[in-house]
């Protein structure tokens, strides 16, 4: 069901549990302007919409406690971890509660054996890796963000190494989940297959909060390559560097990322991470795991396909301070792009096709660009069909405002003309609703059953993603 209180209706139910609430929590509950302020957004456009009050429990069973309480009066409850969502995931708009499980940060259980961890929802992927560097393992999912764990599974988020190791979908073995009426219910196994049931845990990966509130996370790891190689390589053209990109895949060469900057994006990366060295035309990173000789391979390879192409230029990083540059330069694609722009605002989208359309689709995209006059670079996660406009705005005009969402929507109904979808990594949130309507057609009256028969009262994070 649709969520229908005002927010005065809301604010007087939340009131009126404030005395429970301080009873489970304590000074964990609180209703401070600025702490409600910092809970009102992510990282994406700046429309927040505040809590009325921030819980920070430490517990499951403090979350299912919370849930109770808000289920029993009616109380919209908005899930948040580390704040770095992009489509509007946390903002309170109908306000209510905001559970942060940030606190809930502790690393339960590593098995080096069985190469898989459970963590709570709070642990970061930096924390993570930092925790298992001493026994050989690491946590794959890298979405440049220092996310939460729990926010990762909500959004079914993916990233940087995805061609590799896959995403959250596939990492994710099991979760702890409380539903909206409070219950603790765990899903999933530590087996790395089942045909068990139906497949709860992939019902709650990518559910965005709309279901329940993910409190732990059992996860698979890999182990640390032996050696590592990271490569630069420069393009005349755009389908030049995509005609490598799908003959490397065809190839089977097991690259651990491959990632495209169209020239604009170059251009940008070039004059903030001083990377001098470079001309700002498309160019792919590229990085290689495996054992030394297996690397030297697939460089090789690489290399011939790229030189085949027209490619130029080609660097190599083998030390770790090396790669950490380059791939530093990548990860700073936003700051790089809002420092073209002082003072403006970025308008951060994603879409992902198959990889036979990715060349039609970033060119119709460019020119797209150009026609709406907006600044707005591209980066792509290309070895999955995945690329992302950061939309550079100046959010005091509301007619800047306006084409940077109109060419947003362009990008996200193209991709699902050319057999792809609205979104690859960032999620529907607030701002995708339309658009996933249009590319899950009837499905989406499943998935309106769902959320009836799973929150009967229509209490988390009402207002995102399906439109009730």
């Amino acid at each position: 069901m649709a969520f229908h209180q005002t927010l005065a209706q809301t604010a007087a139910a939340v009131e009126s549990l404030m005395p429970e609430f301080r009873a489970i929590f304590g000074d964990r509950a609180v209703t401070s302007a600025a702490v409600r302020a910092h809970h009102s957004h992510g990282e994406g456009l700046p429309d927040p919409g505040q809590p009325d009050v921030v819980l920070f429990p430490l517990s499951n069973e403090e979350v299912a406690a919370a849930l109770k309480l808000c289920y029993r009066e009616a109380v919209p409850v908005i899930a948040f971890g580390s704040g770095t969502s992009m489509e509007g995931h946390v903002a309170a708009i109908h306000g209510g509660v905001c559970i942060d499980v940030s606190r809930m940060d502790r690393v339960l259980e590593v098995s080096t054996e069985s190469m898989d961890c459970r963590v709570q929802a709070g642990v970061t992927r930096e924390q993570l890796n930092e925790h298992l560097r001493a026994s050989g393992l690491f946590f794959a999912v890298d979405p440049g963000a220092n996310a939460s764990l729990g926010g990762m599974a909500s959004t079914r988020a993916s990233g940087t190494a995805a061609v590799r190791y896959g995403t959250m979908r596939e990492t994710v073995m099991g979760l702890t989940v409380v539903t909206p009426d409070g219950r603790i219910v765990r899903t999933g196994t530590r087996a790395r297959k089942s045909a068990s049931g139906l497949d709860l845990t992939r019902l709650y990966v990518g559910s965005e909060g709309l279901l329940g509130i993910i409190t732990e996370v059992q996860l698979r790891l890999f182990g640390l390559p032996e050696h590592v190689v990271a490569a630069v390589c420069q393009f005349g053209s755009l389908r030049a560097a995509m005609d490598t990109v799908i003959a490397t895949l065809q190839l089977g060469v097991p690259v651990a990322r491959i990632e495209l900057l169209n020239d604009v994006q170059m251009d940008a990366c070039i004059r903030y991470s001083k990377l001098d060295e470079f001309e700002a035309r498309p160019t792919l990173f590229i990085e290689f795991h495996g054992s030394e000789s297996a690397v030297a391979e697939q460089v090789a390879t690489v290399e011939a396909l790229a030189l085949d192409n027209g490619g130029s230029g080609f660097r190599y990083a083998h030390q770790p301070e090396d790669r950490s540059r380059l791939w530093k330069a990548r990860h700073s694609c936003y700051h790089a792009n809002l420092a073209m722009h002082p003072g403006w605002s970025s308008m951060g989208t994603d879409a992902c096709v198959p990889i036979s359309a990715l060349v039609e689709c970033i060119t119709e995209t460019e020119a797209a660009i150009r026609e709406s006059g907006l600044y707005a670079p591209i980066v792509g996660h290309v070895g999955d069909g995945n690329f992302h406009l950061g939309i550079i705005y100046d959010d005091t005009d509301p007619t800047a405002r306006r084409k940077a969402e109109a060419l947003a929507e362009d990008v996200a109904l193209r991709a699902i003309r050319l057999g792809g979808t609205c979104t690859g990594e960032h999620g529907v949130g607030l701002h995708r609703i339309g658009q996933i309507e249009i590319e899950h057609g009837e499905a989406i009256e499943l998935m309106r059953d769902i959320k009836r028969a799973l929150d009967p009262r229509g209490i988390m994070n009402p207002g995102k993603m399906l439109q009730m």
